[in-house]
């Protein structure tokens, strides 16, 4: 199993190291990726890199999209580019997992529509679902968390969903959860 997780500048690092370390725990592939650079500064001056550039991998080999929360989901929205990347994803079928102020990214954009669903409480909109008071909401291959004190609950819905239960359990083990 893989994993595309796509960020720029301004991302929330507890969503996405944390989900990161916990799939990596899992024995799940993950490559970080930007479109701006080899380098991706959080929200609090965490800096990863080398990370990959967007353009350099194919989007289509991977089993899940993960997109992390944080201020830098406005440029992820607006970057036409990772927008047709989202909906290959959701239109494939394939697994999207987004967290914090990125499920708002899928709301805006039609996805969430009939959906249950949880994001950052006061970025809640009309999207056109169920709006869900839990950390981790799942509803067919679409996987969203409400915040970073949810990451943890976020990370294992994603692992289990991509592994299965069994999988799951012996990361949750590993780690006394």
């Amino acid at each position: 199993m893989n994993v595309l997780c796509i960020m720029k500048d301004g991302f929330e690092e507890l969503e996405a190291v944390g989900t990161i370390a916990l799939l990596r725990r899992a024995g799940i592939d993950v490559d970080v990726c930007t479109s701006d650079a080899n380098k991706v500064s959080g929200r609090f001056n965490l800096t990863l890199q080398p990370v990959k550039d967007l353009k350099e991998v194919d989007p289509t080999s991977y089993d899940a999209l993960f997109l992390p929360g944080g201020p830098h989901y406005q440029t992820l929205e607006s970057d036409a580019y990772i927008m047709e990347i989202l909906s290959s994803y959701i239109h494939s079928n394939k697994v999207v997992a987004a967290i914090c102020a990125a499920p708002t990214i899928l709301g805006r954009a039609g996805y969430l529509k009939n959906k249950n669903y949880t994001c950052f409480t006061s970025m809640n909109e009309d999207f056109g679902g169920t709006y869900v008071d839990r950390y981790a909401v799942i509803d067919g291959n679409i996987i969203t968390g409400r915040s970073a004190a949810a990451v943890i609950d976020f990370a294992f819905a994603l692992i289990e969903k991509l592994l299965g239960k069994e999988s799951c359990d012996k990361v949750k083990a590993s780690i006394y959860y």
